[in-house]
């Protein structure tokens, strides 16, 4: 019999409204939700025996509590004496929950612990996590005698609920009980790519034979999630193309011509090709949509420009969606300069915080038709903001718009075209996952003359001379950022802030030189005087934070200085460099660091220091920190896989991409994941 997976909990034998409550906390209210509440790791029962305990190691041991007492001092501590398989004691120690723990760790419990060994009088474990077991063989405890236990995320409200690692297999195996998990897959992908049955994956990750098994069961799993979200992008693709174009873009522009005659550089290849992309994707009669990659520096302004083009010419709107209004006036000024020389085409920048009247001028021509190219911020977002003909929307950064923000924009215009551009390298995988139903154009070339930027890691020690190099290329009239984490100082991060530095830096450090501060806080009219100086060069030294990080454009700076480099993300870092190297000039990356950083640091400093391709960069930001934390999970819509990892299952996903292709919509729009519940891992069919 085929199990309900809607069903709920409360038909399950001993859940009664209690552990309702406390599961429904935890997002687990159905059979589904339980199912696919999988284990963080899994242990092996008989693995202690010839274990050799060390300080440091983290470990997972079998036993049995020998004896416990209160410790009382300035802070009571509970000390709980735990008696190994090998007879070896170690005291677990408890200085939160004293009373709690003391009424549950009762004499000759068995039980598993996990925690790191610390010495001290003895070996000790601070607060461990812990499992207790039974000797009983009865046919529920017969569950938790096995040699692979799955051990399962939990807390002190599920465990005072009974829902530990014992404790979920029992319901679970409960559920097991009542039929079996009905396959979703075409038998056909489980052949194709020898893939088990979805019951037996699901039964093998909670009650595995073994670890071999538990993969398997995890690669059908991934495999399943990566399908039907792909099927996902596919169904919104398909939806949006039945929605017919109502504004064309010219097949060919005057205006783009002359441009490129026009231009004080050659245009890469990849530029040219990203322009005729587009131009080719935009003659059918659906809106189409892009997502534009180019690495720092390579490009990406003049290539949206020219393709933008096409549309104002034809007396379509096209809209700059920045997220910062340094870089809404970065895009502003880039395109006045290119377009200095055609005549007057409605250019608008419109941003938060101006005059009453000056923006109601401007809301006016947008609306009107007389401004066809439109640049802002946020702003643009706001109900007043009514285009005439919006037919293009360009987003830069879009990563760091949510999800709601992009369909506000779009919903202003007449079905227009998307083009989102970023400048942060998205690994492969992760694009698929994110904008598999955009079509995907990269510029990885940058304009002739560039040079690769001198990367370099130092430690306090070389200080001293870090600042006497900016002395000298200073002085032969070039121009340096110095990039801090923190605006001010902060009690609880121990780093210098850019305010304080700043003082320091242009009184004592380089009083010779014209010392300027820039971030975020800064009010616009402040930051807009800040950077005007430094991009003139009166301001030879720039002292800033990440609002420094995309857009800003001054070729004549060459050094960039990052204090604190263990701080920032690898990407961070990247986009930070692109910073300098944009002229034919020499460009140095300093990364600043204390004496002590973490593993994880070091290996993201060696990779910059050893590399200037962002692509690789981001696959390797994304090995060391996942995919949630390069873009940031709520900004950018990542849907959150419950089994599948994008870092590790990059050759699943292609798999599954191949695969949800061949399957007509038409044939299996019954059976589709079509909702934004994927991102609770639900499975919701249309009928």
């Amino acid at each position: 019999m085929s199990l309900d997976l809607d069903s709920q909990l409360k038909g399950l034998k001993g859940i009664g409204p209690k552990k309702l409550e406390v599961l429904g906390n935890h997002g687990i209210l159905t059979y589904y939700d339980l199912l696919t509440y999988y284990p963080r790791r899994y242990l092996d029962r008989n693995f202690t025996k010839d274990i050799i305990l060390k300080q440091g190691d983290t470990v997972t041991l079998l036993g049995s509590i020998s004896d416990s007492y209160i410790v009382h001092g300035k802070k009571s501590r509970l000390i709980v004496g735990f008696k190994t398989n090998n007879n070896e004691r170690i005291n677990l120690v408890f200085f939160r929950g004293v009373q709690f723990f003391h009424k549950l760790f009762s004499i000759d419990k068995k039980l598993v612990i996990s925690g790191k060994l610390d010495y001290f009088k003895g070996y000790q474990i601070v607060h461990p996590e812990y499992e207790f077991l039974s000797d009983s063989q009865d046919a529920e405890e017969s569950l938790h005698a096995g040699r692979i236990i799955p051990l399962y995320p939990s807390t002190e409200e599920l465990k005072e609920e009974g829902f530990d690692s014992k404790g979920f297999r029992k319901y679970i195996h409960q559920i097991f009980q009542l039929g079996e998990v009905e396959e979703n897959l075409p038998k056909k992908y489980l052949k194709k790519r020898s893939l088990v049955s979805r019951n037996d994956a699901i039964q093998q990750i909670h009650f595995p034979e073994s670890m071999d098994s538990v993969a398997i069961a995890k690669k059908r799993l991934a495999y399943e999630e990566f399908y039907f979200f792909q099927r996902l992008l596919l169904y919104k693709q398909a939806e949006r193309q039945k929605i017919k174009r109502i504004l064309w873009p010219l097949p060919s522009s005057k205006m783009r011509e002359n441009l490129e005659k026009n231009l004080p550089f050659e245009l890469t290849e990849d530029q040219k090709s990203a322009v005729d992309l587009v131009l080719k994707e935009t003659k059918s009669d659906a809106p189409a949509a892009f997502l534009l990659q180019g690495d720092v520096g390579s490009g990406k302004t003049v290539t949206s420009l020219l393709i933008a083009l096409h549309y104002v010419e034809n007396q379509i709107q096209v809209c700059y969606l920045a997220p910062t209004e340094i870089l809404a006036r970065q895009h502003y000024e880039s395109i006045y300069k290119f377009l200095g020389n055609m005549p007057f085409l409605g250019i608008e920048l419109l941003l938060g915080g101006e005059n009453k009247k000056v923006r109601a001028e401007k809301i006016q021509r947008i609306k009107n038709g007389e401004s066809n190219l439109i640049i802002g911020t946020h702003s643009l977002l706001e109900p007043d903001i009514l285009f005439s003909d919006l037919g293009l929307v360009i987003i830069d950064e879009q990563h760091k718009f949510g999800v709601e923000q992009r369909e506000t924009i779009r919903s202003k215009g007449k079905n227009p075209d998307i083009l989102a551009m970023t400048a942060t390298p998205i690994p492969r995988t992760l694009c698929l996952t994110l904008y598999g139903d955009l079509t995907q154009i990269i510029i990885k070339s940058k304009p002739k003359g560039r040079k690769a930027i001198d990367t370099r890691w130092y430690k306090e020690e070389r200080r001293a001379g870090i600042y006497n190099s900016i002395r000298k290329h200073v002085g032969s009239g070039r121009q340096c950022y110095i990039v801090y984490p923190l605006v001010e100082e902060s009690e609880k991060v121990d780093l210098e802030s850019s305010t304080k530095a700043f003082e320091i830096l242009k009184a004592e450090v380089f009083p010779e030189f014209q010392v300027g501060l820039l971030h975020g806080k800064m009010k616009s009219t402040e930051k807009d005087n800040v950077m005007g100086k430094f991009k003139s060069g009166e301001v030879q030294i720039l002292v800033t934070t990440t609002v420094v990080e995309v857009g800003v454009d001054v070729p004549n700076a060459t050094i960039l200085v990052v204090e604190h480099a263990d701080r920032f993300g690898l990407s961070q870092l990247h986009q930070l460099r692109g910073r300098v190297g944009r002229s034919d000039l020499e460009s140095f990356c300093i990364l600043m660091t204390g004496d002590f950083v973490s593993e994880d640091a070091k290996e993201r400093l060696e990779a910059l220091v050893a590399s200037n391709d962002g692509y690789y960069l981001s696959e390797k930001d994304m090995e060391i920190r996942g995919p949630g934390e390069i873009l940031g999970v709520k900004q950018s819509g990542l849907p959150e896989f419950k089994i599948a990892n994008l870092a590790w299952d990059k050759e699943l996903l292609e798999m599954a991409k191949e695969d949800a292709k061949e399957v007509p919509l038409d044939k299996s729009i019954d059976r589709l994941e079509l909702s934004s519940r994927f991102s609770e891992g639900k499975f919701l069919f249309a009928n």
